[in-house]
């Protein structure tokens, strides 16, 4: 599915290992656009199920290629995973964006997405090699 993809719809090219393990996941979903056998956009969200909370969708990225930018993909797209959180029994689906980026806090404004108004910060953590043991 992921084998022919457009130039700058994924950060990196998608690799094979990962795409397995991401579409083997059931909570894990990818909605894309396909023109003449090739991927020129996608969307992917994760169904997040939660011990004290109900079910949500957490739209992780869109991306689409610059040929076919300002077409209505990404709404298609992301209107698709809205139905889907929808048919999953999800009360809310979310995505962070930085304030920097206008054309992603245009495209989830047009779907119908409404601003939190929290100062919300994000903290990333490296796993693994390399990471810190133990604080300072």
């Amino acid at each position: 599915m992921l084998a022919h993809v457009a130039a700058e719809v994924f950060d990196q090219p998608p690799d094979v290992r990962l795409t397995r393990e991401f579409l083997n996941d059931p909570r894990h979903h990818i909605a894309v656009a396909i023109d003449n056998d090739l991927v020129v956009g996608f969307a992917s969200a994760v169904h997040y199920v939660h011990p004290d909370k109900p079910a949500e969708l957490w739209i992780n990225e869109v991306g689409v290629a610059p040929t076919h930018r300002h077409r209505g993909v990404a709404k298609g797209l992301l209107r698709e995973l809205l139905g889907l959180g929808t048919r999953l029994g999800c009360r809310e689906a979310w995505v962070l964006t930085d304030r920097m980026n206008p054309a992603a806090l245009r495209l989830y404004g047009s779907v119908g997405g409404v601003e939190s108004g929290q100062d919300q910060v994000m903290f990333s953590f490296r796993l693994g090699s390399g990471s810190p043991t133990r604080a300072p």
